[in-house]
Formats: structure tokens, C-alpha cells, sequence
């Protein structure tokens, strides 16, 4: 089963901007959704963002035009670029296999990478 490591959070004003990495253990060549997700404690785990194999994107209405995902997959790489962050952007954010991630009990998560957003 791949395995995946977030980073690239952290300590960002309202307005800034970052780049989040997701680095794959394995080819994701074969793998046609990948999805940034992130988690408030308390809530529900929330999809984000998501890239097709032939990069067709599609993303939370709440990000729609700040945030951009994409995928190298020669690198076995996923990055979520944010922009224009607000306050209510802060979470922890994971990267997955969207279709393997819906399952029911699925359970193979990375640590994710902390984004806060504060002045």
C-alpha cells in the first residue's frame, strides 16, 4: 500500500501563501485521483482538492480560485498551492488516493502538515 508524507505547513498571515509537498512511496502513475483533504480537530476529515491522472481538477467551493493542486508524476509528487489564505484555511492537511480513501475503514493516513493561518 503507497505510503505518503505531507510538508510544507506552517505559521502563515491572512493573504500569505503556501506551498504544501506530498511525496508518494511508489509510483503514482497508476493512481487516477489524488486528493489533499484537511482536519480541524473535532470535525470531519474534508476534501480539498483533487487531480485526475490527466489533471483534471476539482476543489472545495471555498478554495476555488486560491488554492491549486498538481501532480509530477515522474516524482511521485503532489503539491497544493495556496494563496490568498484566510483564517478558516487553517488545518491539518493530508495528501491520499482519493478512491482508496473513500473506502469504508480505510485507515492509511500520513501525519499531515499544519497550516495555520493568524496574524
Amino acid at each position: 500500500q503507497v505510503q505518503f508524507v505531507e510538508s510544507g505547513g506552517g505559521l502563515v498571515q491572512p493573504g500569505g501563501s503556501l506551498k504544501l509537498s506530498c511525496a508518494a512511496s511508489r509510483s503514482i502513475l497508476t493512481i487516477d485521483g489524488m486528493a489533499w483533504y484537511r482536519q480541524v480537530p473535532g470535525n470531519e476529515r474534508e476534501l480539498v482538492a483533487v487531480i485526475s491522472r490527466r489533471d483534471t481538477t476539482k476543489y472545495l467551493d471555498s478554495v476555488k480560485g486560491r488554492f491549486t493542486i498538481s501532480r509530477d508524476n515522474a516524482k511521485n509528487m503532489v503539491y497544493l498551492t495556496m494563496s490568498g489564505l484566510k483564517p478558516e484555511d487553517t488545518a491539518v492537511y493530508y495528501c491520499n488516493d482519493l478512491w482508496e480513501a473513500s473506502k469504508p475503514g480505510y485507515d492509511s493516513w500520513g501525519e499531515g502538515t499544519q497550516v495555520t493561518v493568524s496574524s
